[in-house]
């Protein structure tokens, strides 16, 4: 590992490894969007220690086939990860109708090759400051017969305190759960990000809300399970609806214009 993760000079200002990368993630995704159909909100950033115990249990007792950090880099020491939220004009364009809207196939398509140039432009500025790090893909890193992946965004960045799980099994942030997650892993040494205590899920808080589960029409979730098979089905539909616009496996009936769709509702909820 190089010999330092912070003190740096960017147009003349001292700056840590931490505020670099956050400004980079800032930046990049506001002037990406100049060039797509696609607009998003300000990004989200938090940071994971490579060697939080919860990556081993999450290996052990819940997905023994994730990796671990090092297990993709060697001296890896920080899970960077990031959440992209959409603008709220997308979520309201797929609330209704059996289909995801145009907008939102789009949206997932366009974010996935934003967050696959981004993540290469983190890899690059990293490595002029001394370190390595390792690229994630997106999305469709999973097992097609199990359709588990051996990289979960989700988990990782529960991990990394971004956000809490909601009943729906996406992750909600304080910008809620209509977006994108990306990730990297590196051997710069940032602080941890804090995970919060508190629930973000209005169910999981106080059993108030369950929005999730009614926008669900095709029973893949329920309040006691989800059918990951069955939602793959409907997400495999609006692929071949869509297969023009490129790969949208999507569907995210769930998250859109439910109370988490862009905010923390539990936060909203103690502020009265």
């Amino acid at each position: 590992m190089a010999n330092t993760s912070i003190d740096l000079s960017e147009n003349g200002a001292i700056v840590s490894v931490k505020e670099l990368i956050k400004r980079l993630i800032y930046s990049f995704v506001h002037y990406y969007s100049k060039s797509t159909s696609t607009k998003w909100r300000k990004p989200l950033v938090a940071f994971a220690d490579a060697d939080d115990p919860l990556f081993l249990e999450l290996k052990k007792a819940v997905r023994p086939s994730h990796a671990l950090p090092q297990e993709l880099l060697e001296d890896a020491e920080t899970v960077i990860v990031y959440f992209i939220p959409f603008v709220e004009e997308i979520a309201y364009s797929n609330s209704g109708g059996e289909y995801a809207s145009r907008e939102w196939a789009l949206a997932y398509i366009e974010t996935n090759k934003l967050i696959v140039r981004l993540n290469r432009v983190l890899a690059r500025r990293l490595e002029k400051l001394g370190y390595k790090s390792k690229t994630l893909p997106p999305t469709h890193n999973f097992d097609e017969e199990t359709l588990i992946s051996d990289w979960s965004h989700k988990h990782v960045a529960y991990i990394a305190g971004l956000g809490k799980f909601g009943l729906h099994k996406m992750i909600i942030t304080e910008k809620g759960c209509c977006g994108r997650l990306g990730s990297l892993i590196t051997n710069a040494e940032i602080k941890p990000t804090p995970r919060p205590r508190t629930e973000y899920c209005l169910y999981f808080y106080d059993k108030s809300c369950k929005a999730c589960v009614d926008k669900c029409k095709f029973g893949a979730l329920t309040l006691n399970s989800f059918d990951r098979f069955k939602c793959y089905e409907i997400c495999l539909r609006n692929f071949r609806r869509y297969r023009r616009l490129g790969l949208a496996g999507v569907c995210g009936k769930c998250v859109c214009v439910v109370p988490c769709s862009f905010k923390n509702p539990v936060k909203r909820l103690k502020n009265g």
